[in-house]
């Protein structure tokens, strides 16, 4: 199979599928999180002006931390930095400056809105856009295969000699699973009136996971452990304990006021309507 043909033309002007797939993931993105938000009870007339500054703040972040962590490369070869169509986009960059950016402005246009509350919302929709992601960027992009392989599952990517594993759609399947392991965590939440936060740090904890394993098994960087996997190892880790703390706190105060979450749940499951959105 050729590589999928990365760059077209329409009249003098040149296109790139990978920049074509980023708009298509961001809009898709706006859209999940105002269904999410309309089917829970909030206004989403405030998300358009929020979300030009994500946008604006996820591409300079992920930007800025891929040319930071391959410094020797880019020092070399400076006017590759802004060169984003070629790839090189961080995850961790690009979501270190877009939640806050987002979580300021969202506060300021919506003050009803929790912060706590936004990020639960939040959590399938950056790993459900993360996914897309995946197969309309990378898998489009120059360069955008793993380590290379004789396998038969391997595919042909512009710009790399050979058969390269199609990352890209390992990471889209590992985060379809994270997904709905996320929309069961808040269907179990929403049913027994759990802990908030319990969504959001769940999620963190299995991307970072998903992400350590992505660079340590399949992407081609054969240089010992780089950032992402540290930041991978860190984030499960740290997800993980936190959704076990907030579960024991939760549990606790429930015990101190009297109630039991295994009674009331089960006093709570023949009427309680279930909020999740798929």
């Amino acid at each position: 199979m050729r590589p999928i043909p990365v760059v077209f033309h329409i009249g003098p002007l040149q296109v790139h599928t990978y920049g074509i797939g980023l708009a298509l993931t961001f809009w898709w993105g706006y859209r999940y999180l105002a269904r999410r938000l309309r089917h829970n009870g909030f206004p989403d007339g405030w998300l358009g002006g929020t979300f030009v500054w994500v946008v604006v703040a996820a591409v300079a972040g992920a930007r800025a931390a891929h040319v930071i962590s391959h410094f020797s490369y880019y020092s070399g070869h400076p006017l590759e930095i802004l060169a984003i169509w070629h790839g090189g986009l961080s995850s961790f960059g690009g979501i270190a400056l877009a939640l806050p950016v987002g979580l300021v402005s969202a506060r300021r246009r919506c003050p009803q809105l929790g912060t706590v509350r936004l990020l639960d919302l939040l959590g399938p929709v950056l790993v459900a856009s993360w996914a897309l992601g995946r197969l309309l960027g990378p898998q489009l992009m120059v360069a955008g295969g793993g380590k290379p392989t004789t396998s038969w599952i391997g595919m042909y990517y512009a710009g790399e000699v050979g058969k390269r594993l199609p990352v890209p759609l390992f990471q889209a399947a590992e985060c379809l699973v994270v997904l709905l392991v996320a929309l069961a965590a808040e269907r179990r939440v929403t049913r027994e009136g759990g802990p908030g936060g319990v969504v959001i740090v769940l999620t963190a904890a299995l991307w970072g996971l998903s992400r350590f394993f992505d660079e340590f098994l399949w992407l081609p960087y054969d240089v010992g452990t780089d950032p992402i996997e540290a930041l991978g190892i860190v984030m499960a880790v740290s997800g993980l304990a936190s959704c076990g703390w907030l579960e024991w706190r939760w549990r606790r105060r429930r015990t101190a006021e009297g109630t039991s979450p295994d009674a009331e749940r089960v006093a709570t499951l023949g009427g309680a309507e279930d909020r999740a959105v798929v």
